[in-house]
């Protein structure tokens, strides 16, 4: 219902919706093909939110996901500026590609924060980035993932 609704609030080009599963965000590009040797968004995808202490809404992870945590790895995805300009250091990587610039593409299990160690080209087809992984236990603004000391490897 969230989705919907988020997506609702978006004004998408004639056609796109419709060209998405029910299930799924849309998207101006094909779906992510797993690729060896980089993480799959179905595996980050099975992260789940979990009720805590005093009614917060914490991450609850798989033991595949938790071994990932502090890990040097590789994950494709759509770039997701959070600052106005071409060039980024600290953006968001998302399984889908942005419909909207105000609507996340996908919830926090499609999500991996990136702070790149050189500013990083915007482009709207996928790529693929390295770093350290952390897997958030509970992070303040909602997110399970985060890349630091990140580089484009492909694009």
């Amino acid at each position: 219902m969230l989705k919907i609704m988020l997506l609702s609030a978006c004004l998408l080009p004639a056609g796109i919706a419709a060209a998405a599963p029910a299930d799924e965000p849309p998207s101006f590009f094909a779906p992510l093909t797993d690729l060896p040797g980089v993480v799959s968004w179905k595996l980050l995808g099975q992260a789940t939110t979990v009720k805590a202490k005093k009614g917060r809404m914490v991450p609850k992870y798989t033991p595949e996901i938790s071994a990932l945590d502090n890990t040097d790895v590789k994950v494709q995805g759509f770039m997701m500026p959070l600052e106005p300009g071409q060039k980024q250091k600290h953006f968001l990587l998302t399984v889908t590609s942005a419909s909207c610039p105000f609507c996340l593409p996908a919830g926090p299990e499609g999500v991996v924060e990136i702070k790149s160690r050189t500013p990083v080209k915007f482009s709207y087809a996928p790529f693929i980035v390295q770093g350290k992984l952390k897997v958030l236990a509970s992070d303040p603004m909602g997110l399970y993932y985060r890349m630091t000391d990140a580089a484009v490897v492909a694009q």
